[in-house]
């Protein structure tokens, strides 16, 4: 089904790959009948080395500097993203930059507060010459996917899941600092990456869909972290196979291999694409040279992949389903136990009172978004649920096409019609269900999703009020025999009736009723429109000579996401608020967290004002003392008070910056890991001036309460040094040392200077 490479590889004419052993070159000799290409002459073949090298304004291809073609975000980023460009000193949007309103479209909750942004958006879009895209139009990449793609292109959009590699345009996700630097004509700043080839053979059989084929791969990398900040690039004679909205939704989902982007080969199914769209132009045939050099090698068998389910809690916790339904108990004792790490033992939590009679009910199936809602995954789920019926019972399921193209087409072809015969809910192009603002399932139930994540609480649950529901991932397909089955888990391709392949007519009609497009001409004469929700980054000092750092969180979970460190759903409304935001942070994993920071931020501004720290924060007494006594000069002038956290590994999923920027606001000034999850993480801790510090796997030198003195830090990020000194001075000034990993130039400038809207102001 899949198979990963010990090794690198070569592919030669797109269709054969000879393993990078000792004798490979004479093996591809043989071959092609002419002397092989050298490694690092074949690497430079791949589709994403040809894309980077057309972006990359540096000169030098191990360190790029890349511009991007277009720009894109959704209200949950755009706020901050456009106000701290601002005060940077913003005076035009220098590419095109798309703002969608998918996340935060309900203003049911919150009274004015997300219509606010939605003007605060619609005026910058013309005051700075972008595009707006009103609430329940589109998801932001179904929109992305339609109207802003191109053939050999690359975006830049604030959502992890910013992945068009499908359509030929490299995309990547990253926090909105990055997005700002482009804004602001900067350079997205990294390593040359490595690229991995995702080889296809064969078809999906009848049942199997895109889902399937995501979470199989999923399963495969994400915990070895083969494809770890990585392009994977999609060949192979299989891939002509797959239509381009089952690649869409393939692609879509490599966010969660933790990868940097991707990128497929193109063909006429991906030009069919782009002339149904009307934008013909816009497609170009992209594929790797006669032979070309991966680093690594996944090999899809698309014919052996069946249907399958990610359980609780993250979609590499993979089983097809098949194994699941033949060892129900066993896999679910192992879910739980897992669930135990994920959930701090929190709540009593099982799955095994869903077993009835033998089989898993479930009460909620959600079709959405970015993954499930296209046309192709909604028109197959209503093919297998014609006739039948979701029941009266609890089981209910919603359907979110992703665009309102498609849903007008739907409603052309009588598939909206056929859904709602069934008991299954259809409504409007929206996000919320993939992060909890909308249909969260009931205490103790279980959703089956065909959407992009299933982290604890993801779907909307209170862990804190002991409330818990649990989500599964599974492809539309199946998700659509199980309703029909009334709610018990049924694989697809136990459907035997008739697949009908409707034929496609995109009708950009209702774009051009409703979304604006300056077409890129600014008008200064604008007024922004602010609700009272929107507030300006509060002040943040420059990095220190010296730090004192207290730990005020501690985290041993094998990986902490984006959403524990900031959670989605009720939150979403306060991300234009920055000190009402921060006041959730890590509020669902350590609610303690935000008054032990706050106690400690205390000190610091009593610093900044000349005023005894000690006064704010009487324990600080005894460690300033202690540091003197150590042989240190300390004082208000070059000695910083902050916080800190340790986390084993945080930051797998959303590339939403505020997981870092709520512990700046509240006085953060480092993280401590062994590891990184994403690069998107590290980067928003750096952007806002945060210092990614990385220590060992082994016993820790410090626990929760200790405070960390770090010496000379600003000398040691301005002179790169590699090893950095901390002492604990609970611990008799104990050492230890950490690492600051590779940063660039603008990097080390940023955190000296405290923030990235520090390093630009004007």
């Amino acid at each position: 089904m899949i198979k990963l490479y010990d090794t690198g590889a070569y592919l030669l004419n797109g269709t054969e790959l000879v393993a990078d052993t000792k004798d490979a070159q004479a093996v591809i000799k043989s071959k092609l009948g002419t002397e092989a290409p050298s490694r690092e002459e074949a690497a430079r073949g791949t589709i994403a080395y040809g894309i980077l090298a057309d972006h990359n304004t540096s000169g030098n291809m191990e360190k790029l500097q890349i511009k991007f073609d277009k720009l894109t975000s959704h209200d949950i980023t755009f706020v901050g993203i456009i106000q701290t460009a601002r005060a940077s000193g913003l005076e035009k949007f220098p590419v095109p930059y798309v703002l969608t309103n998918c996340h935060n479209s309900l203003c049911a909750v919150g009274g004015t507060i997300n219509e606010d942004d939605h003007m605060f958006g619609l005026t910058c879009a013309k005051k700075y010459g972008g595009v707006y895209v009103p609430p329940h139009q589109a998801v932001i990449h179904q929109f992305a996917r339609e109207m802003l793609a191109g053939g050999g292109k690359m975006i830049l959009g604030s959502d992890s899941h910013t992945r068009y590699g499908a359509l030929g345009t490299m995309a990547m996700g990253e926090g909105g600092p990055e997005l700002v630097k482009q804004l602001l004509e900067q350079t997205y700043d990294i390593d040359m990456p490595g690229v991995i080839g995702v080889y296809m053979t064969g078809a999906p059989v009848p049942g199997v869909g895109p889902q399937d084929v995501a979470l199989a791969i999923i399963g495969a990398v994400f915990a070895n972290g083969y494809v770890k900040n990585k392009v994977m690039e999609f060949v192979g004679p299989g891939v002509a196979n797959l239509s381009a909205d089952f690649r869409i939704g393939v692609d879509v989902m490599t966010t969660e291999t933790t990868c940097l982007s991707s990128i497929w080969k193109t063909d006429e199914t991906i030009k069919e694409f782009y002339d149904i769209h009307g934008r013909s132009a816009d497609y170009k045939e992209l594929n790797p040279a006669a032979v070309t050099y991966y680093d690594g090698i996944i090999h899809v068998e698309l014919d052996k992949i069946k249907p399958m389910i990610a359980m609780p809690f993250h979609p590499s916790n993979t089983y097809t389903i098949e194994e699941l339904n033949a060892n129900l108990m066993d896999i679910l004792d192992d879910v739980e136990k897992k669930a135990l790490i994920s959930l701090d033992g929190k709540v009593d939590y099982t799955l095994k009172d869903k077993v009835r009679d033998g089989k898993l009910y479930v009460e909620q199936g959600i079709i959405a978004g970015c993954a499930g809602g296209g046309f192709e995954n909604i028109c197959a789920a209503a093919d297998i649920l014609r006739g039948a019926s979701i029941g009266y019972d609890e089981f209910t399921l919603s359907v979110y096409p992703a665009s309102t193209p498609i849903y007008m087409e739907l409603a052309k072809n009588g598939v909206l019609a056929d859904l709602m015969e069934t008991g299954a809910i259809v409504k409007t192009a929206f996000c919320g269900p993939c992060f909890g603002a909308g249909d969260t399932p009931a205490n103790n139930a279980l959703s089956i999703r065909h959407s992009t994540r299933n982290f604890p609480n993801r779907e909307g649950s209170k862990i804190q009020n002991g409330q818990i529901s649990s989500v599964a991932l599974m492809d539309a397909r199946s998700i659509a025999a199980t309703a029909a089955n009334k709610g018990y888990l049924t694989p697809a391709t136990e459907f035997a009736g008739e697949y009908r392949h409707p034929v496609y007519h995109f009708d950009k009609t209702i774009y051009e009723n409703r979304v604006f497009d300056s077409k890129g001409e600014a008008d200064p004469s604008v007024e922004i429109k602010f609700g009272p929700n929107i507030k300006d980054w509060p002040k943040m000092p420059a990095l220190t000579d010296h730090l004192i750092l207290k730990v005020v969180s501690e985290i041993h979970d094998p990986v902490t996401t984006t959403d524990e460190l900031i959670p989605s759903g009720e939150t979403s409304s306060f991300r234009s608020n920055p000190l009402g935001l921060a006041e959730f942070t890590l509020s669902r994993k350590d609610p303690a967290y935000v008054g032990r920071a706050k106690e400690v931020q205390a000190a610091e501004h009593a610093r900044e004002e000349g005023a005894d720290p000690a006064g704010a924060l009487a324990e600080l007494a005894p460690v300033m003392e202690t540091v003197k006594k150590a042989g240190y000069e300390i004082n208000n002038e070059n000695t910083g008070i902050g916080s800190t956290i340790f986390a084993v590994k945080p930051g797998d999923g959303s590339a939403r910056e505020q997981a870092a920027s709520c512990q700046k606001v509240l006085g953060g000034w480092a993280n401590i890991a062994n590891e990184y999850a994403t690069k998107r993480y590290r980067s928003n801790l750096i952007n806002w001036g945060m210092l990614p510090f990385l220590i060992p796997e082994g016993d820790l030198p410090f626990e929760n309460g200790d405070y960390l003195f770090v010496p000379d830090i600003k000398e040691a990020v301005a002179k790169k040094a590699e090893e950095i000194t901390v002492y604990n001075a609970g611990r008799g000034m104990q050492s230890f040392t950490v690492k600051l990993g590779d940063l660039t130039e603008d990097e080390r400038e940023i955190i000296l200077k405290g923030c990235l809207i520090n390093y630009n102001r004007k």
